[in-house]
């Protein structure tokens, strides 16, 4: 390293221990994504720790309600969490947007709800990797920079989301907001298991699809019917019967609910199911032969049917800058005894929207662990330490490099140029 960081780098030794007990702390509060009340108290005990450690105004935001087509086919609205922002400098020359979310994917009765360790550098619990563990690792690193001499080169913004693990379809607006602020993103979602990041992610879209008929006795009747179920399989087959025909997309019909006796025709069948694809141009493609089949069901006598949901998360490209970003974070992590590299995943999470609105972005700076979104999640306790400090090398040498040039293609107006720096 041309410039000594290592007394900011190694102050941040003496914090793990806090950062365990607040990621333990964090990860015992049921925080479901539909669990509103839950993702509030974890807001709010984040918000308190960011008043103390950071000296910070903070923010807790409304987001919109969540649509979600019920088993049952009817659409409800469901109430969501807040959302918490904070930021300081917002005039340096170097804004950088910080993301986290709050929700995890465990529900409030769900029977994983706490903690326990599996050995002394190892626990187990609903969030702790995903994404508890990383919003510690986050403001932790923060706390380093605001202690250097470089602090005021970088404007920094936090938004903690409560839907992200929904595809934040309340927060999504916050983020594209924050992306015209910003030169680059930060996002602590959970390295792999290994330490490595991810480089280029699929895109995902999310549908539900209601078909209705009409009912009629099985028996008396059935020549009177219209089964709901038969035309929503025949849609369901003919979906399925895309996998294969475009490189790199895939569909995966994933829930089905319908009828009732079985002495009576159904009139009513629903189903979900979703959509991975990795080029922009693949949505297009989906759309219009998601269009063609929901015609064909809907042509047929006394059969609707109707397609809600959408693509909510763009492929994420890796741009020349965010080849250039990944490369200085894999540079941190060789100053820092870490061999790390970058590989696609099939995956996505906010580093998505940001890719989307043409802001480069690391997306995976959180802890290293593995199992997520299962009762067998675990957290590698060090990584704590080990993550935090990648981060703040990485702000400090940002803070202190002479060529950003690389950052010239953002919506900010704030020049990057040497003489910003003297």
């Amino acid at each position: 390293m041309s410039t000594d960081f290592t007394p900011w780098i190694d102050w941040l030794d003496g914090q793990y221990q806090e950062m365990l007990s607040k990621t333990i702390e964090l990860a015992n509060i049921n925080s479901g994504s539909l669990n509103a009340a839950g993702v509030n108290r974890v807001g709010e005990v984040l918000a308190q720790y960011c008043r103390e450690t950071l000296d910070v105004e903070v923010e807790a935001l409304e987001v919109s309600p969540y649509e979600q087509v019920g088993d049952d086919g009817e659409k409800r609205y469901l109430e969501l969490g807040k959302a918490i922002r904070l930021g300081k400098r917002p005039d340096a020359p170097l804004q950088i947007f910080f993301c986290a979310h709050l929700d995890t994917v465990f529900a409030i009765d769900h029977p994983f709800q706490e903690v326990r360790w599996l050995d002394g550098e190892t626990v187990n619990g609903p969030g702790v990797t995903d994404l508890k563990g990383g919003i510690l690792v986050l403001l932790n690193a923060l706390r380093a920079l605001e202690r250097t001499p470089w602090a005021e080169q970088i404007g920094w913004e936090i938004l903690f989301n409560p839907d992200e693990e929904i595809g934040s379809p309340g927060s999504a607006p916050l983020i594209a907001e924050a992306a015209t602020r910003c030169h680059l993103g930060l996002i602590y979602e959970p390295s792999f298991p290994d330490g490595n990041l991810a480089g280029a992610r699929k895109g995902s879209g999310n549908f539900s699809v209601v078909v209705g008929g009409k009912s009629a006795h099985a028996g008396r009747e059935h020549h009177l019917g219209r089964n709901a179920i038969r035309a929503m399989s025949d849609f369901i087959s003919a979906l399925d019967d895309l996998n294969g025909q475009r490189e790199g997309v895939t569909i995966n019909p994933g829930f089905i609910q319908g009828g009732g006796a079985v002495n009576a025709v159904p009139d009513r069948c629903m189903s979900r199911f979703n959509i991975r694809l990795e080029r922009p141009e693949d949505e297009h493609w989906c759309l219009e032969h998601l269009s063609t089949l929901s015609e064909e069901i809907n042509s047929r006598d006394g059969i609707t049917l109707e397609l809600s949901g959408g693509f909510g998360r763009k492929p994420k490209v890796i741009t020349p800058a965010n080849q250039k970003l990944l490369e200085l974070v894999r540079d941190c992590g060789e100053d820092l005894g870490m061999t790390l590299q970058w590989l696609p995943t099939g995956g996505c999470c906010d580093g998505n929207n940001l890719s989307a609105a043409g802001i480069p972005n690391v997306d995976t700076l959180g802890v290293r662990g593995g199992d997520i979104h299962s009762s067998s999640e675990y957290l590698k306790v060090q990584s704590l330490t080990e993550r935090a400090k990648l981060s703040a090398l990485l702000l400090m040498k940002l803070a202190t490099s002479n060529d950003l040039s690389w950052l010239n293609n953002v919506a900010s107006e704030n020049d990057l140029t040497e003489q910003d720096r003297l």
